[in-house]
């Protein structure tokens, strides 16, 4: 219930607010990084310009791969154990359907869909932020494929192989980078969805 003391209604805990943010600064460590390793060895006909990479060569990316991803793991681990128990990921991604998906998605390409309620996801928002949770669950388990194809060969071997782990590794970041970008450009269309990630109402 909005009161004059909080200044609006509870939309997102604090532990979904720290989570949110870690997350962020690890995601794009990992990705700038990312890039700069996939440019040492590309599995496309493209590399990625030099100033959206981190590290600076390979041994620079892998040390800030490396470092950003225990912090990564860490957090996801935090924000699903929190919304499987505590009803969060029920409560915001449930119920979801195609026919919910189509119509809200003609409605956002019509300029119709409205963000009156900042604490309740459109059928949109929730294909993306469950597609984005399991792109970032994949991208975790074929990084360990990749990163340790001899010990983890089972794992590895569940993907193709390791160029097959590298395939749904690049391709899962793909989907993480999409969902950011829409993320930031929605964020800045409805700026009291960013007052609400900072101050949780």
């Amino acid at each position: 219930m909005a009161s004059r003391q909080t200044g609006g209604r509870s939309v997102h805990p604090r532990i979904v607010r720290l989570t949110h943010w870690i997350n962020a600064v690890a995601m794009v460590v990992m990705i700038m990084s990312g890039w700069q390793i996939y440019n040492a060895y590309p599995i496309f006909p493209f590399v990625f310009p030099q100033w959206m990479t981190l590290g600076g060569w390979l041994g620079g990316a892998l040390l800030w791969h490396f470092a950003a991803m225990w912090l990564l793991m860490a957090n996801f681990l935090v924000f699903v154990v929190y919304g499987l128990l505590s009803g969060r990921y029920r409560a915001k991604l449930w119920p979801l359907s195609l026919r919910a998906i189509a119509a809200d998605t003609r409605s956002a390409l019509r300029g119709r869909l409205r963000h009156d309620d900042g604490g309740t996801y459109n059928a949109v928002q929730k294909a993306m932020y469950a597609a984005v949770l399991l792109a970032i669950a994949l991208v975790i388990v074929s990084g360990f494929a990749i990163w340790k194809p001899v010990q983890l060969h089972w794992l590895t071997a569940l993907f193709g192989g390791f160029q097959g782990a590298r395939l749904v590794h690049f391709l899962a970041m793909a989907v993480i980078v999409g969902f950011i970008a829409v993320h930031v450009v929605m964020a800045f269309l409805v700026p009291k969805s960013i007052r609400a990630m900072i101050l949780g109402r």
